[in-house]
Formats: C-alpha cells, structure tokens, sequence
C-alpha cells in the first residue's frame, strides 16, 4: 500500500540542474573549475607551490583521500596547461555534472531469510554495527522510518552538517531519502539492513544535480568518516574508466569501503553504462524486475504485442475488454476531446505525465499510453494517483502503433518476475573492456521512504541501494572480510537470469553474474577473487592472454575445486589448472589461460561463463574479450556553452579511443545545408576533451543543427544536437542515437 501525501506533488524533476552553490565559493561557471588528479600524494604547501607560476588560479579543494589531487578554479587555457608542464599530473578534467538515476524486492533477493541468520555475536543479521554513507541528494532524518538509523553527514553543497533533502518549492527532491529507506528503512517499511547506520551526504542539490568536485567532497568526507560501505545511485553518460568519480570509488575500495554504483537507465543498448558504475573495484549494479504484472497491447488483426511499461503512481492495468486506440498529440486539453471511452496514444514531450495523464482522465480516456520522443524505452512516474492506468513504451512501437489508429485492441496482463528492465544501462566498459554492470538488482516499482511519506520509484538508482543494504548485512556476519570478498560473494552466489523472449540467459555485460542472493552471499563457503574475468582485446593470431584469480576456502571443511571445460569453439583453446583441493582458511592463486585465432570467430564482442566446481556448490565467473577495435561508440559525453569572454564558445566530449579523425560540424536545421566546423582535427587521443572555439570559428546568432563525429579503425559514429548561439548560449542538446543517461521521472 502506497501512503500517499501532498508533498508528492512536489517530486523533483531530474534534469533541471540548479547553479548548486560550491564548496566554498559563490555560483562560478562549471567549465572554468577543474580536477587535476596526481600521481602521488602532494602536501598541500607542495600544490601551491606548483600552481605558483599560474597567477591567475585558484587553488579550490585539496583531495587526500579519494584521489591524490585537487580542484582548481581560473582560465580553461591556463588549466590546459597544467598538464602540459607537469609530468606528476595524471590527467586534468573539466567538472561534469552529475544527476540522479532515479517489500516484494527484499523478499527477492533475500532479505527474510538473511533476518533469520546470526553472525558471530549470535545477534540477527539487521545490519547492525555497520556504517553506509548515502551520497545523494541529502536524507530526511525526521522521517518515522530513518531517524532511529541516522547518524550524520554533511552537505558538500551548502558546505555545512546539515545533509537535509532540498525541500524548496519547485526544486524539492526525494531520492536520497528513498535510496536511504531501501538500505535501512526500519518503520512502516523494512529496509534490507533496517539496523544499519546512515551517513548522509548531500553531494546533490538542488533539482538532483551537482558536479564532479562535489561528489569526489563527499567521497573525501566518507572517507574520512570511515564508512563500511557507500551508495551512489548517480551518472553521467561517458562510458570511461579514467573519470575522476571512477578513480575515487576506486581508492574507496582500496580503503577498505565497499563502493556501489548504479550502472545507469539508458538501457536497452550496450555500451550505455556511464561513470562512476564504470569504476573497476566499485560494484556496479543494474535493474532487474520484481514480481510483477505487466500489460501487453495486442492490436486485433496482428499477431504481436507490444509491452507497456506501468507508470507508478497511476491505476493498475486491469482493462477487461476492447477499445479503440485513438492519437492525443502531446496530450494538451485541446487534443483529447476525442478520448471519451478509449485508449489514448500520446507523444513525450511539452508537459509533464501527470498532466497528460490528468487531461485525459478529465475527457474520459480508459487508459494512457506515452511513447518515447527520443529512441529507445523511458521509465517515468506519476506524481498524484491516477484513476486510469498509464505506462510508457518506446519511440519505435509508438510510431508504429499511431499508424494502427482507430482500430481496437485489448490489454493482456502477465506476471514476470527477474528480467533485466529495459531502461537498465548495459556495458561493456570502453578501453578497459570489462564486464559491467556487475550484479543486477530489483530496480523497478520500488517503495521507500520520502519527505513526508512513500512513493513507489524505479531505475538503477533503486537496484544499487538493495546491494548496498546487502552489503551491510554481509560485513555484519564476516566483518573481517574487505571489499574484494564481499563483492565476491555477492557475485560469485548471484542467480544468472533468463531472457524469457531468446529462452536463454542475458549476456554478461548486461546482467553481470545476475540478481543478487544474500542469504547465499552470506552463507558462502568459498570466493573467487576477481569475480568477472577481462581478457582484453586479441589483435594477433595466437595471442594467448592469461589471468590469475585467487580461490579462498572460506569454510570450517575441506574443499575440492576443479574447473568445468567449456563447450568447444573453433579458434579457443582454454587452459585451466587440475583440480585441487583446500583445508579451511586456506587459498591458492591459480593461472587460467586463453588463447585466441581472430580469423576464426565472428562479432567483436565474446563473453560467457566459466564454472568452478566448489564441494557441491557451482560458482559462475563472468568473462569477456573482444578483437581487434570493438563496435563501441566512437564518440559520447558532448556539451557546449558560453566561454568566458563575449562571442566565444567552450565545448566537451569524450572519445573513448580517441580518434584517427575528430570535427564537429554546424548545418542549417531546416535544410541541412553545410555551414561551416566548430572544429577539427586528426589523431586525437582518447579520454575527455575540453576546448575552446576561436571567435573566427562560431557563425552568426541563430540555432543549428551540432554534428559532432569521431572516426576510428574504420567505423564513424556521431552525435546530432542542437544547439543555440547567441546571448542565451546553448539551451538544449537532443541526442538522436541514443535515450538519455537519467530519464525525467515527471515528463
């Protein structure tokens, strides 16, 4: 039961991002502040000293503990030039905004039957002595369910102690406080740890947005706090290793924090998970489904069904007859006065769901159907109840449902349970070429705490605090396990999930090892460290990679370990070790090799499963390889802004290769005519580029049409946005080959 009250209404919008107040400082344009990241630690007199030939720059933040390095505020040429001159530097990035992700689940993955487990202490495992840090978008600690788990924080955004969700009128926001309940709620609703301690930092202001500088604070900060685990249901959408965020959840687990990422909604497309779920030691988590009920609209006369994703907040889909379909346009007032008793298709786009959903119910509509007006799915909800139901389905099945118009169709409900939901990002990681997400979690029709109440949420952003939670009660029962371990077991007991469409499992890199088991986890008697294998990228015939993983026997028995042979594939050969045996406490490092013939295989991208046979247990490690360049996204991440003199222009974009051929290209957007280039330019290395355009370079006032491409290994991709120059600068970006990193849960 959903309790629900007015300040529902005020549900944050996702994508308006606030000039959020820095650390310490009055509002100063993002692109003019950068994080210098270093090889080693410098004393802060050390950074001084280095910045002392840059008068013009001012040293902001000194970062000790997520990363060796700091933020630094002036000119974007004089901080270009840091780089340049200082081979201790590691690299030099432009501050990213980062956004919000946005009892059945408990029962899933196991939180019950963990409840009635004991750790050494013989106390039940609740979560109990363990510490998790929320970075988010703050907690309410009044509410009934949290304040008995709230032990502190900090505000990164305000720089002060008081951590409290921003509850402006029109800017409000909920999602740390939901991520918060999903973790350790312990009232009305139960949390998967309900006796674990939350440390709240609000790393995101405002709307739900924030930038680099704040984040890495708040990491900093957790640090610092000593913290058992830490949650950060946020992204970007730069699929890279090497972001400053990464690099800090890195140096988390290097000191001994469990780090959980959420892998991103950008789901169905592969190569869509964004930073920090790209971070290697991190556990990067996607969004499988509860049970549920979901519709299905069959079209008579055809023989497919189209699946409708429920908004939450509006009517179940109980629709026990046929009815016309009929088109709303973008769902104004003006445009339903032909829904009276029929489904009514309507475009995204213009106003919120809620007052599409709203309209339509005023004119008499049986249901709501809202089709994406970028490619791809979206996850959306509602802010109000509804009294007729309505859900969301991609661009691509709304198109071609609008040219079934005026014919009938009737809703079919079924109940699935563990699929991997549509929106959740999938890897692989670009450069690195590594399985992610790691795990899935459920992430969909989520109930939790919020200022003042519940509400029932969805995305990755609700999967990633269910591991966390689990993490929790993990370290409760072996606290002397690290980071490493606890990812190990979560990993090596998950369940592989089944794609009920192909009768066969998701790919690695789009599930990882699979949903979550925690009673299993924490019931595991052996861990294979690491718990997904990365072979790299084969180029040569013959190459032969190698790995080594480490087998611990974590057990009060003796075990014997023998590695199952994989079904043979012309241009493989894998080498194992012979089986082997372990007392308790016991490990042994062992090597597995595999040799590849390119010429041989077919596709870019080769992944699995290899199973260790442990006792009578079967553990599963996901693995991955790729030849030669992979068909990975050539170009990602543009943005484009104001500079800071008049008439100039400053933009970024990430090139996760770099590129043999780099430009970006204006057109006129009404007839597509050539222009003129930003920019251009060959050979560019990979990672996040941030350039300013000469004043020689950017045309007249008007809007055009950005094409910005990247061309490498003979395979160009590009990105089409469009952009606006003049005194407003640039106010809107529309990427046509991909949806959105976070979708608007409103509209």
């Amino acid at each position: 039961m959903k309790k629900w009250t007015l300040l529902i209404v005020l549900i944050f919008s996702i994508q308006s991002l606030a000039s959020a107040r820095t650390l310490e400082t009055p509002p100063i344009p993002k692109e003019r502040v950068a994080i210098v990241v270093l090889e080693k630690h410098h004393s802060p007199v050390e950074i001084q000293s280095l910045l002392k030939p840059y008068k013009d720059l001012k040293l902001r933040h000194v970062f000790h503990q997520a990363i060796y390095g700091f933020s630094v505020e002036g000119d974007p040429e004089i901080i270009a030039k840091l780089a340049e001159n200082h081979k201790q530097i590691i690299s030099v990035s432009p501050v990213a905004q980062y956004k919000v992700q946005t009892e059945e689940s408990v029962k899933i993955i196991g939180g019950e039957e963990v409840r009635g487990l004991f750790d050494e202490k013989n106390q039940r495992l609740t979560g109990k002595g363990v510490t998790v840090a929320v970075i988010d978008t703050g907690v309410d600690y009044t509410h009934p369910d949290l304040r008995r788990n709230y032990a502190g924080g900090r505000d990164l955004v305000d720089n002060d102690s008081d951590p409290m969700e921003t509850l402006t009128k029109g800017r409000s926001t909920v999602h740390g406080t939901h991520v918060a309940g999903i973790i350790a709620a312990n009232g009305r609703v139960k949390g998967v740890a309900p006796e674990a301690k939350i440390l709240a930092y609000r790393a995101l202001g405002p709307g739900g947005g924030g930038t680099t500088e704040q984040v890495i604070a708040a990491i900093e900060q957790a640090i610092r706090d000593k913290v058992d685990v830490m949650n950060l249901s946020l992204g970007n959408d730069v699929n890279g290793p090497d972001l400053p965020i990464s690099l800090a959840l890195n140096r988390a687990v290097e000191k001994g924090i469990v780090a959980i990422a959420a892998n991103g909604n950008s789901g169905p497309n592969i190569w869509t998970v964004g930073s920090p779920g790209t971070a290697t030691k991190a556990i990067s988590v996607g969004a499988s489904t509860p049970t549920m009920e979901i519709p299905h609209i069959l079209i008579e006369g055809t023989r497919g069904r189209l699946p409708v994703q429920p908004m939450e907040g509006s009517a179940k889909w109980n629709i026990d007859r046929s009815l016309q379909v009929v088109y709303g346009g973008l769902g104004t007032k003006n445009e339903l006065k032909g829904a009276a008793g029929k489904i009514v298709l309507i475009k995204r786009g213009k106003i919120t769901f809620s007052e599409k959903a709203q309209n339509a119910l005023e004119a008499g509509a049986k249901a709501v159907i809202i089709y994406n007006n970028l490619s791809g799915s979206f996850i959306g909800n509602i802010d109000v109840p509804m009294g007729i139901p309505v859900g969301s389905i991609s661009k691509k099945d709304g198109e071609m449902l609008k040219k079934k118009l005026n014919t009938t169709a009737r809703i079919v409900v079924s109940e699935e349970k563990d699929q991997l939901a549509d929106f959740s990002s999938r890897g692989p990681v670009t450069g690195t070429w590594e399985v992610k997400p790691d795990i899935v979690a459920p992430g969909v029709a989520i109930n939790s705490t919020i200022p003042g109440g519940y509400l029932s949420l969805q995305g990755t952003s609700m999967a990633a605090p269910h591991v966390a939670g689990a993490a929790a009660l993990i370290k409760q029962a072996h606290p002397e396990w690290t980071p490493e371990q606890i990812k190990a077991a979560l990993m090596n007991t998950a369940e592989p999930l089944i794609n009920k469409e192909t009768s066969s499992p998701y790919r690695t890199f789009e599930q990882g090892a699979g949903r979550i088991q925690v009673a299993e986890a924490v019931k595991a008697k052996s861990l294979i460290t690491p718990s997904s294998i990365r072979f790299g990228k084969f180029e040569d015939q013959g190459d032969i990679h190698k790995t080594f993983i480490k087998i611990e026997n974590v057990s009060d028995e003796k075990q014997h370990y023998r590695f199952e042979i994989p079904k043979l594939v012309q241009g493989l050969e894998w080498r194992f070790p012979i089986s082997f045996s372990l007392d308790p406490g016991e490990s042994r490092e062992v090597k597995v090799e595999l040799a590849v013939e390119p010429h041989l295989l077919k596709g870019k991208i080769h992944d699995g499963y290899l199973y260790v046979h442990a006792g009578s247990e079967k553990i599963q490690i996901p693995y991955m390889y790729v030849l030669e360049e992979p068909n990975y996204p050539r170009v990602m991440g543009f943005d484009f802004k104001e500079g800071d003199q008049p008439g100039t222009y400053r933009y970024e974009v990430y090139l996760p290769g770099g590129a043999e051929e780099f430009g970006i290209a204006l057109f006129n957007p009404d007839d597509y005519r050539f222009v003129g280039f930003l920019d251009s330019n060959q050979n560019v290395k990979k990672g996040l580029i941030s350039r300013e355009v000469p004043a020689e370079n950017v045309p007249a006032s008007g809007v055009y049409l950005a094409k910005v491409f990247a061309k490498k290994a003979g395979k160009e991709d590009f990105i089409e946005s469009m952009v606006v120059i003049g005194d407003a600068g640039m106010v809107g970006r529309i990427d046509q080959n991909k949806t959105e990193i976070v979708e608007n849960p409103r509209s």
